[in-house]
């Protein structure tokens, strides 16, 4: 009995995908719920599961093709063995009749085999890359959670292979060498140089190309202007280390400074509703709940997963959410609902060591707020000068809807809740 295996039902907010990897070739043994393909939209990769167990018969869709929900990928002859000796179906349907012989699909499916199994720890974007540069899995050691190997685990694998010293074989005894000294050296410096100046082209993901699109969209169609302020993270960093200890133990997490922005940034919107509002057409429209969202950054690029209703997070519920998220966001398996909506985001690039910044506002919301590095500066504080943790935030805003005053209310409200936390338990 054939099975058919279609494109899964995308979201209503993506309209089709982009077929990246099949992990199988024509002829494979397909187990029930192994994953075949990958499709990436603008958000997430996807991963279509065999539906039953069986032999892969056809595959309909090459690598590159943009497909879309219910469309054919591939058959499946369900409940079949594999057949030794059996010759390998085309890849592409319509394709020549020429078949492989027994001993290809034997090889073929052994050099499978390994690969598979290998795969079964890689992230999606190093899947990729162990693919195009034909690399052993296996070599690859993971440096993530249960042995996981990441897309900069592979990079660093095939970086340290590139720069190993070649095996110079030694020299048979009694012949000269052919060419003199200088031409050698000058050769070699030659070869290095052409190597230096070499250059590779890659298409864009399309999250790579969304979030390019994304970008330049709010530039053009927002008004967007950016304010500074300062905070002084002495009381945030007191309370962390007095409690750390206690709310890890408690609560199965740590206590970041993400909760702390996240708590501060609720306090500002719910005081100024406009930096929580978005435009649409010629209306505003002010939410009146605050889905907050937290860039994270990962090799396929910069995803925001979205906290629902911030507001009634506790300290605890938002630390666990951001490191799920953020877990899962590497790991490729975030869904869409997850990245979809949300009123105002955050974003630290104070993690990756940045002073200042002016992010870019997540449209069609209207304001975001850029964290950034601490960093012990003197400051006079009651007329002494005094060295505190400190860090510049920054708010880019929507200036059509938010007034010059109404952010900078806003960054002092944020500054205020921070450097006094009982201001956020208070509700003050």
């Amino acid at each position: 009995m054939t099975i058919e295996v279609r494109v899964p039902q995308l979201p209503e907010s993506v309209a089709d995908a982009t077929l990246v990897t099949w992990h199988k070739k024509p002829g494979d043994a397909v187990a029930r719920d192994e994953n075949l393909v990958d499709l990436e939209t603008d958000k997430v990769v996807l991963e279509v599961p065999a539906p039953a167990a069986g032999i892969l018969t056809e595959i309909k869709l090459g690598d590159g093709t943009t497909v879309t929900s219910g469309q054919l990928l591939a058959v499946i002859d369900e409940g079949a063995g594999a057949v030794p000796g059996a010759s390998a179906p085309a890849i592409m349907a319509g394709s020549s009749g020429a078949t492989a012989n027994a001993k290809e699909a034997a090889g073929a499916a052994a050099a499978a085999a390994p690969a598979a199994a290998g795969s079964a720890k890689l992230s999606p974007a190093a899947k990729r890359v162990v693919e195009e540069n034909k690399v052993d899995p296996s070599a690859v050691a993971g440096s993530g959670r249960d042995g996981r190997v990441s897309k900069s685990d592979v990079v660093n694998y095939l970086s340290a292979k590139d720069a190993a010293p070649p095996v110079t074989p030694a020299p048979t005894p009694g012949v000269a060498a052919r060419a003199p000294a200088a031409q050698t050296a000058v050769t070699s410096a030659t070869s290095s140089a052409r190597a230096a100046r070499a250059e590779q082209r890659v298409p864009m993901t399309r999250l790579r190309a969304r979030i390019a699109e994304r970008m330049v969209q709010a530039q053009s169609t927002q008004a967007l202007l950016t304010s500074f302020n300062e905070v002084d993270l002495k009381a945030v960093n007191e309370l962390r280390a007095r409690y750390k200890d206690q709310f890890e133990k408690q609560h199965g997490s740590k206590l970041g400074f993400m909760s702390f922005f996240t708590k501060a940034c609720v306090e500002a919107l719910k005081k100024f509703p406009s930096v929580n509002a978005s435009v649409e057409g010629a209306d505003i429209v002010y939410h009146e709940y605050f889905d907050v969202g937290v860039a994270v950054s990962t090799d396929r690029g910069l995803i925001v997963p979205v906290l629902r209703d911030a507001d009634q997070m506790s300290f605890a519920d938002i630390e666990k959410a951001i490191a799920t998220f953020a877990g899962r966001a590497r790991a490729g398996t975030i869904t869409i609902e997850e990245l979809t909506g949300g009123t105002f985001t955050i974003t630290n690039g104070g993690t990756f060591g940045s002073l200042l910044s002016t992010p870019i506002v997540n449209a069609p919301q209207s304001a975001i707020l850029g964290m950034h590095k601490i960093q012990d500066r003197a400051v006079v504080i009651d007329g002494q000068v005094v060295v505190r943790p400190m860090m510049y935030i920054a708010l880019t805003y929507d200036h059509r809807i938010i007034d010059g005053r109404e952010a900078v209310q806003f960054l002092v409200t944020v500054k205020q809740c921070l450097e006094d936390p009982a201001r956020m338990v208070l509700g003050i």
